[in-house]
């Protein structure tokens, strides 16, 4: 007659250990970038509209407006540089996965600080077919810069904790080191033996 099967339940720890995804994940330290890149975004987009006013206030008849709108231009320069610098931490920023900070905001600045010097340029030499064309695409493109400079979040996400799966269900021995087969699935011989016998939970 063989011995009936024996439950164990499994022996939990007294003080469980924290899983990963219960701990704070370490802040990044891009959110100041990205704070610096959304001021000087706005600040430029500012006087880039400006300097629209300034020159069809200058358009209309007045001549002061023009002193006003070069010495604008030359503010944005200032304001780009800032922006550039701003930009280089954002983009040199490593998250908790090991990505890299978006490229746009380095690339699109240092285009637009070789742009702005062109405007002036053209704006000194009295060229007002390219720097009245030149103007309408910097308006655009710092308001592209405006806007996804504020679409960027201030922190990278958090990276997905990952837990090995656990089994529920205890381990149950029938006193030979062996998982007992389930009902109906044994041979015939010795069938009838332990007929009525229930498993016996055992107190670890």
């Amino acid at each position: 007659m063989s011995s009936p099967p024996v439950i164990r339940t499994p022996r939990l720890p007294l003080f469980p250990p924290a899983r990963s995804a219960d701990r704070a994940p370490a802040p990044p330290a891009v959110r100041l970038p990205r704070l610096l890149l959304r001021g000087a975004t706005t600040a430029s987009a500012v006087l880039v509209l400006a300097e629209t006013v300034l020159a069809a206030g200058f358009l209309n008849g007045h001549y002061e407006a023009l002193r006003v709108h070069a010495l604008a231009a030359m503010a944005l320069g200032g304001v780009l540089l800032l922006q550039l610098a701003a930009a280089v931490p954002v983009r040199r920023a490593t998250g908790p996965a090991g990505e890299r900070g978006p490229w746009w905001p380095l690339v699109v600045t240092a285009l637009l600080l070789l742009a702005a010097g062109a405007q002036t340029g053209t704006g000194y030499e009295r060229a007002v077919g390219v720097h009245v064309t030149l103007g309408v695409l910097l308006v655009s493109a710092h308001l592209f810069c405006l806007v996804g400079a504020w679409r960027l979040p201030l922190t990278l996400p958090a990276p997905a904790s990952t837990s090995a799966p656990t089994s529920s269900s205890p381990a149950v021995e029938d006193g030979t080191g062996r998982l007992p087969r389930p009902s109906g699935t044994g041979t015939g011989s010795g069938s009838g033996s332990g007929a009525g016998t229930g498993p016996v939970e055992v107190a670890p």
